[in-house]
């Protein structure tokens, strides 16, 4: 198969930053950004009155079963204040019915365009990072469907009316809907490679610059999935801060609290900034992405990988490590993962002597998906400030700091050397990992941080499948043929026991949309032969399945029960004897397992870590062309020698009521 991309202008880098925009918790544009982020503001707070669509009676509970254990995280506030519907093409009404995650994109986008001086235009390409858990709006879509009779009547008195069927799509829809409304005719789709996603995209920006395919790419992240699934199950992960706070780097850090945002960059090649004489932001030296492959778990952290990664990065910026003078670390707050990250980095950059670092999760967060963008544009805030940002709450830092390369910075400090270098880190679960090196403008690049894909033909040499009913390809071929019939629903994957390296509990945990992929691509990798799974990466297009909104219609139903209860004049013990058989009925309770199992980025990194592959492991999400985009973006990776084979697939388990639903009134 031909790689067959139009190439103008074609240039290996490195590239410019040349626009920003943001939405983030305390932070509406640049400049309230670099405030927080030089003044050391703390954005952390509670969930806004309503947000959960639950009572915190039912929401929060010290065991943390079927609950949290704090509401606490970082939350946008006062958007409707800035947000102007027709500045980006949408209706009053729209506006209104869409879900804020589509807002929150098309606003950045936009503002990061007009930012830079860009039009948008046939030659502007849109790569977003998108968190596929489903969104409030998706949830409440799917709570609607699934709700009948007087469960239903009591939910919309509930003020929850029926929500905008588009809101199903939240996976591609938000990064297609950006490229049309605002006029970009390049490459457009979304990607989930979890906390790496934002750097994802920016890699895959850079990839689109360096080989023509786009004159100006528009990269960036948003997390605006339903935040009670977030809470919840980083409970049920034992990952959730206890004490609501988010303390990277502290000897007493007891988890992560989740946030959200969104950001947007926008990239050029940096000869024709030049030429344009456009403001650079940031010059990108050098990106690099991966995956653990196969370690301890999907969500045991590598040393390891998370190395080699960083390594890569420096090596392709043609730049010493020990030149840096500011690393943004991905640093969350959880001990064992802020641990290794210190290892990790402390192989890398082992020349250098009390190297500031730091982590913006202290400031607001986990932003998931959004966090690499957080990162880069708070290294930009402090090389335009030429200041050192604070962390906050390391008054006792962790033991794993002591005789490392590192310092945290605990105040503000002046950034005085002759060229600024700073670097950003993102490691996510599933062992997806990511790293950028960033410069200020001034010293001339000497090495391409992404090299231009020759034009090389690409082979297909196996295929694997589980299509309807057909329990592998041969059944799938004969089907094709018109020899067998076939249905349009899978039963689960059958999967050969010892051929698997997953516990069983988590298999029986996971979503039919991951065992059914894993099933078609151990079939595939079977009948290639031998290849090197050093040097293999793992592309797969898919959506949000709808069924992961049963968790919070479980949750939710609490709020049922309550308002049945006021109606029918029930005592209080009926309705909970009720509850818990109707929840059940719903969907078992979130354990982590289940987490794992429901975790958009895993359909490709539980390939990634079955087959021990450690070269870049996401999702793709463009809705209909998903599968297709990801084939694209593999032949590219092959024909520049980024890998030697590649595994691509597509999965959609669609042939379920919300999706029906969703399908009849929006196609």
């Amino acid at each position: 198969m031909p790689v067959d991309q139009p190439l103008s202008r074609a240039a290996s880098g490195p590239f410019a930053i040349v626009g920003r925009s943001l939405v983030l918790p305390g932070a509406l544009d640049p400049s309230a950004f670099a405030r927080m982020v030089l003044d050391g503001v703390d954005g952390v707070g509670h969930a806004p009155v309503g947000r959960w669509g639950l009572s915190p009676r039912r929401a929060l509970a010290a065991h943390g079963r079927d609950a949290a254990w704090s509401d606490r995280g970082g939350y946008v506030s006062g958007f409707e204040g800035v947000f102007d519907p027709s500045s980006v093409g949408l209706s009053a009404a729209d506006a209104a019915s869409l879900d804020p995650l589509f807002l929150w994109a098309l606003h950045t986008a936009s503002g990061a365009l007009r930012d830079a001086g860009v039009a948008a235009g046939p030659r502007v390409g849109v790569v977003m990072g998108n968190l596929s858990f489903p969104t409030t709006g998706m949830s409440r879509f799917a709570e609607h469907v699934w709700l009948r009779g007087a469960a239903r009547e009591v939910w919309e008195a509930a003020g929850l009316p029926m929500v905008d069927p588009r809101n199903r799509f939240m996976s591609g829809l938000p990064a297609l809907l950006v490229a049309r409304l605002l006029g970009c005719g390049g490459p457009a789709f979304a990607l989930d490679a979890a906390c790496s996603s934002g750097l994802y995209a920016i890699r895959l920006g850079c990839e689109l610059l360096a080989d023509g395919r786009v004159d100006a790419a528009l990269v960036g992240a948003v997390n605006r999935s339903d935040d009670l699934f977030l809470h919840v199950g980083f409970t049920a992960l034992q990952a959730l801060s206890r004490t609501g706070q988010s303390r990277p780097f502290h000897r007493d850090a007891d988890g992560l609290l989740p946030a959200e945002g969104a950001g947007f960059l926008v990239l050029r090649r940096l000869s024709d900034a030049l030429e344009a004489g456009e403001r650079i932001l940031a010059v990108v030296r050098g990106v690099a992405v991966g995956n653990d492959g196969r370690t301890g778990g999907l969500l045991a952290p590598s040393a390891d990988g998370q190395a080699r990664v960083m390594a890569e990065a420096w090596a392709r910026s043609g730049l010493d490590p020990r030149r840096c003078g500011l690393l943004e670390c991905h640093a969350t707050g959880t001990k064992v993962g802020d641990a290794t990250e210190i290892e990790s980095s402390g192989r890398v950059f082992a020349g250098a002597r009390a190297l500031p670092v730091g982590s913006f999760k202290s400031n607001v967060g986990h932003l998931v998906t959004a966090a690499g963008i957080a990162g880069v544009l708070k290294v930009i805030a402090a090389m335009e400030a030429r200041v050192r940002p604070p962390t906050l709450h390391v008054d006792a830092p962790s033991p794993a700091l002591e005789g490392s390369p590192f310092r945290v910075l605990t105040g503000a400090e002046p950034w005085d050397d002759d060229v600024l270098v700073g670097a950003v880190s993102a490691f996510g679960f599933g062992g997806n990992d990511a790293h950028i090196v960033l410069s200020a403008p001034g010293e001339p690049p000497s090495h391409p941080a992404v090299a231009p894909a020759p034009r090389v033909p690409v082979a297909v040499v196996a295929v694997g499948a589980r299509v309807g009913d057909a329990p592998d390809t041969a059944a799938f071929v004969a089907a094709v043929h018109g020899e067998r019939p076939i249905g349009p629903v899978a039963d689960r994957a059958s999967l050969v026991r010892e051929d698997i390296r997953f516990p069983p509990r988590d298999l029986e945990r996971a979503l039919p949309q991951q065992l059914l992929l894993l099933a078609a691509a151990m079939e595939a990798w079977r009948a290639a032969g031998t290849v090197d799974p050093a040097r293999t990466g793992c592309w797969v297009g898919m959506q949000a399945d709808a069924e992961v909104a049963r968790y919070g219609l479980r949750w939710r139903l609490g709020e049922v029960a309550d308002r049945l209860a006021l109606l029918r004049g029930l005592a209080q013990d009926a309705t909970e004897a009720w509850l818990s058989g109707a929840r059940d009925a719903v969907v078992p309770v979130l354990e982590p397992a289940g987490v794992v199992g429901t975790m958009p980025n895993i359909p490709a990194n539980r390939i990634n870590a079955q087959l021990d592959l450690r070269g870049p492991g996401f999702v793709v999400c463009a809705e209909e062309a998903s599968g297709l985009v990801a084939l694209d973006l593999a032949a590219r990776a092959l024909a520049a020698g980024d890998v030697d084979a590649a595994v691509v697939g597509a999965v959609d388990v669609c042939a379920e009521p919300v999706h029906a639903a969703a399908a009849a009134a929006v196609l």
